[in-house]
């Protein structure tokens, strides 16, 4: 059988620790900026350079994640930010902003860009042109269907990243301003405040319900059917957990 990445989060650096440990072939984490978990305890500099050094040894891999939108007046932040962590190795990078993803393959053009679910790739059409860009991989927006996952697979020579456990957001990856109206916290900028799943009180008679709050994914059922789709990392949510 076809040999499938299996990506683990991490959360902080004893979460790592057992991610490696425990099997994955990959970890993802964030840095101390512009990560789509802003509440998590995140990894500082000099663990994010001793995690992807760790990891090398056991032969694993480390993605950072960049995954927020990016304001102009930051931009500069981010070759700063991540050229301590190209330097150590990192193996790739995860980002939602377009033109960041522009900015890093600029300056750091070995370094694999992976595309966030964030930057909402629906179709094979988005998909070949990032490939074009020079994405690496793609992670396609969690709403789609295996159907349409395989076409975007069968229709464009590129890595496939898809979750296959965790947390699904209720509106379009990356298209989501429900925290950023309701409670000033923008999911885009990794602050979310997750009020869909939250209850909300129906008017008349008073009772709570969750309206929005979705089932969590849990795809154990359908692993082979991703791995005859071709997709070649699977991805566990819950960097916060």
């Amino acid at each position: 059988m076809r040999k499938v990445e299996l990506l683990a989060p991490a959360g902080n650096y004893e979460c790592f620790l057992g991610a490696v440990h425990a099997g994955a072939d990959a970890v993802y984490l964030g840095g101390t900026k512009f990560g789509a978990r802003a509440y998590a305890d995140n990894f500082t500099e000099d663990e994010v350079c001793n995690a992807i050094r760790y990891a090398h040894i056991y032969g694993r891999k480390v993605y950072l994640t960049l995954n927020t939108l990016i304001k102009e007046r930051e931009l500069e932040e981010v070759y700063e930010y991540l050229l301590p962590y190209y330097e150590a190795g990192l193996d790739g990078v995860i980002i939602q902003d377009l033109g960041v993803f522009q900015a890093v393959g600029e300056w750091f053009p070995l370094l694999p860009r992976h595309v966030s679910t964030q930057m909402t790739v629906t179709g094979s059409l988005g998909a070949a042109y990032l490939k074009e860009l020079g994405a690496a991989r793609i992670v396609p927006a969690r709403e789609l269907s295996l159907a349409e996952i395989k076409e975007i697979k069968k229709n464009v020579n590129i890595e496939i990243e898809t979750f296959i456990h965790g947390a699904v957001c209720y509106c379009y990856s990356g298209q989501c301003l429900f925290s950023s109206m309701i409670g000033g916290r923008s999911g885009n900028r990794g602050k979310c405040a997750q009020p869909c799943r939250l209850p909300y009180e129906i008017e008349k008679s008073g009772r709570k319900i969750h309206p929005l709050s979705l089932k969590d994914m849990c795809t154990v059922e359908l692993l082979n059917q991703l791995i005859e789709a071709g997709i070649d990392s699977f991805k566990i949510e819950g960097r916060m957990k």
